[in-house]
């Protein structure tokens, strides 16, 4: 027999043990692997993964701020927001994308043009986004899809603040406007701040002042799954998601005068020119205008090519601010700061007698330079001169003076250079030099200086450009003898969080004290007998205005008579005339003239004569600002930072009257006038 094999116990029992130590040893150290997996997750790295969660749980969606009002000194709201409708649409639930758009189409709410275009805009987001195919519905555009909702699964009409301009194209061209940002824009901003935003302010004060205006997004959060589809809270065990109100803009308050603005918009109807009005003690724009105008709505909206193609090709060019960028020759506008360069340089003296005939001469040449007209002016003062806008009297004087010292004391008054008003755009015109004509013609014979380049810029033509900005400007310094502010547009900014108003100092940029009084008082003297002498140039259209009124007036011929095809100056000035070949028509003026309140230049472009196309202008517009209802002179308000004649519809703005300090609630008031000037920062210019 074989032996039988007893089963050992002993050993399996040992075997045994031996197994399940090793099998605990390792499901022990694998424990201890997960809790310190556990601990490093949990926390050692538990704010890192807790973002992570957050951020595939939680979207954070920015909330836009409202953005900030700008009113006129007074005011009165020009550029504001308005609830306004978007058609919107969420890819996912729409069956029929194409089959969609084109009953849109049918229902007049989208042009068949558009659709390729919203198609490719629409794929570029996720499905589940919700994406806008049409901005700012008209009130009957959305009773009409309302009507035919059930018909449009995935449509749907979303609500948004939108900018909004309740006076069209009134000051326009100094509010600016707002447009879509462009691939350039987001070049130049923190697209984190701009997140939800889908306008920036593009010209004027809307660009210039869009930090102040634009304020500060909020955000909210929003409940989102996996695939970062928005999804429902559930009940009351979810998360609490947060919300972040926006702050919004802060309000932008402009020293124009809106019942000064509307008048002389209304007087540029029909023509192409401009009108700017300045206080001469602090420089704030009364009122700029430029015509034509366009309505800054169509852009705030949302403006289609076709719209932007029509204003581009206006012959009349509407989009062009002429206030700021009209660089166009001054026409005899010029001949007081000629007068006073040459009084200053002791080129002349202001009483002396100079027989001004038909034309003038230069010494050795045969050509002549005609008066306009062919007039004959005769013995003629600096005095006489300026009144009567004796061109023959200026042709010496400017070759008396030289290009040399021209070309060095126009600058003083900031020709040739912008006057640096606080809103983009403006173009410095241009004061010719021997310098400049060396370097600016390619025919080595046209680089040389001649005489006659200076005969002819004594009456504001040849080379010599400026703009309507610059002649008010200049103005304003013959008003204040040689005191130089800044034109600025702005003059407060108003916090929206506590209401409190930071008014903006004037700016002095310089004073000409090298020009003596006796000089200043020739000067202003001739341009008050401009408009009150009989042989004035304004005299017949100023002649009964109840405040006295310092002007020059301004032709400015643009084509030569034999390129007109006229036989003499009166016939190519007539109304028969081809109206682009007509002369350019200038009119500054200050007043009153005793103590100045406004300084005012206006441009009619081919309207003929200054006195007849400018001069009319102008007194209207003066006459806004400083003429009661009852027509008579207003109390003059003092010289303070808004120096606004206390009118019968002045008001305080809401949460302002606490902020103001004596001499701003004067300005704004119809308390005492204010007799003492507005401390001003001071710069200088080179």
């Amino acid at each position: 027999m074989s032996p039988v094999r007893i089963k050992d116990h002993w050993h399996e029992q040992r075997l045994f043990d031996r197994r399940a130590l090793f099998a605990g040893v390792l499901m022990a150290l694998a424990g201890l692997g997960v809790l310190a997996r556990l601990y490093y997750l949990q926390i050692v790295r538990h704010d890192y993964y807790t973002q992570l969660s957050q951020a595939n749980g939680v979207r954070t969606e920015p909330i836009a701020a409202a953005r900030g009002l700008i009113l006129d000194r007074y005011g009165e709201v020009i550029a504001s927001n308005q609830p306004t409708f978007d058609l919107v649409l969420t890819p996912d639930e729409v069956p029929s994308l194409r089959g969609s758009l084109a009953r849109l189409v049918r229902l007049g709410l989208l042009q068949a043009e558009d659709i390729p275009d919203l198609i490719r805009t629409i794929k570029s987001h996720q499905s589940f986004d919700t994406v806008p195919i049409r901005l700012h519905l008209s009130d009957e555009e959305v009773a009409r899809f309302a009507a035919r909702r059930f018909e449009f699964p995935g449509i749907d009409i979303s609500p948004r603040q939108a900018r909004w301009y309740p006076f069209g194209p009134l000051a326009v061209d100094a509010v600016g406007y707002v447009g879509t940002i462009s691939a350039n824009d987001l070049k130049h901003i923190d697209q984190a701040a701009y997140a939800g935003t889908a306008v920036i302010g593009k010209t004027g004060v809307e660009a210039a002042y869009e930090k102040q205006l634009h304020g500060t997004n909020g955000y909210r959060q929003i409940l989102v799954n996996a695939l970062g589809r928005p999804v429902q809270r559930p009940g009351a065990l979810g998360r609490e998601l947060h919300v972040e109100p926006p702050t919004p803009g802060d309000d932008v308050i402009l020293s124009l005068d809106l019942k000064v603005q509307r008048v002389a918009e209304s007087l540029l109807k029909g023509h192409d020119g401009a009108v700017v009005a300045l206080n001469p003690w602090n420089g704030d724009v009364i009122a700029m205008a430029s015509s034509p105008s366009f309505d800054p709505n169509l852009f705030a909206r949302g403006i289609s090519e076709k719209e932007y193609r029509a204003l581009l090709e206006d012959p009349r060019q509407p989009l062009f601010n002429r206030a700021l960028r009209a660089e166009l020759p001054s026409g005899s506008t010029i001949k007081p700061a000629l007068a006073l360069g040459a009084l200053t340089d002791g080129v002349i003296d202001a009483h002396q007698t100079v027989l001004a005939g038909y034309a003038y001469h230069l010494p050795g040449s045969a050509h002549l330079y005609h008066n306009a007209m062919h007039e004959y002016c005769g013995p003629m003062t600096m005095r006489t001169a300026i009144i009567m806008s004796c061109d023959v009297y200026f042709y010496r004087l400017a070759h008396l003076m030289g290009i040399d010292r021209i070309s060095a004391w126009l600058p003083y008054f900031d020709f040739g250079q912008p006057t640096d008003i606080d809103i983009p755009g403006e173009l410095p015109g241009l004061v010719p030099s021997r310098a400049w004509k060396a370097t600016h013609f390619r025919n080595p014979a046209q680089r040389k200086w001649f005489p006659g380049d200076t005969v002819i810029l004594g009456i504001g033509q040849g080379y010599f450009l400026t703009t309507p900005l610059q002649l008010a400007h200049y103005t304003a310094m013959l008003a204040a003898r040689g005191l130089n502010f800044r034109p600025r547009l702005v003059t407060g900014i108003r916090n929206a969080r506590t209401g409190k108003i930071h008014w903006k100092r004037p700016v002095l940029q310089g004073n000409l004290t090298q020009i003596s009084a006796a000089s200043w008082a020739v000067i202003v003297k001739a341009m008050v007998g401009v408009t009150t002498q009989p042989r004035g140039t304004a005299y017949f259209q100023l002649r009964d205005s109840t405040y006295p009124i310092a002007g020059k007036t301004g032709t400015a011929q643009l084509v030569s008579e034999q390129a007109k095809g006229a036989s003499n100056e009166e016939s190519y000035k007539a109304k028969g005339t081809l109206e682009k070949l007509r002369d350019d028509a200038w009119f500054i003026a200050f007043a009153p003239a005793d103590n100045p309140r406004i300084a005012i230049a206006v441009l009619d472009e081919h309207a003929g004569w200054g006195s007849t196309g400018a001069a009319p202008i102008a007194r209207k517009v003066m006459d806004a600002y400083l003429l009661g209802p009852d027509g008579k002179l207003l109390p003059d308000p003092g010289r303070g930072p808004f120096s606004a004649p206390a009118r019968l519809r002045a008001r305080v703005l809401p949460g302002v009257s606490a902020t103001l300090t004596p001499l701003q609630a004067a300005a704004r008031s119809n308390g005492p006038p204010m007799s003492s000037p507005v401390p001003a920062t001071e710069t200088h210019k080179p």
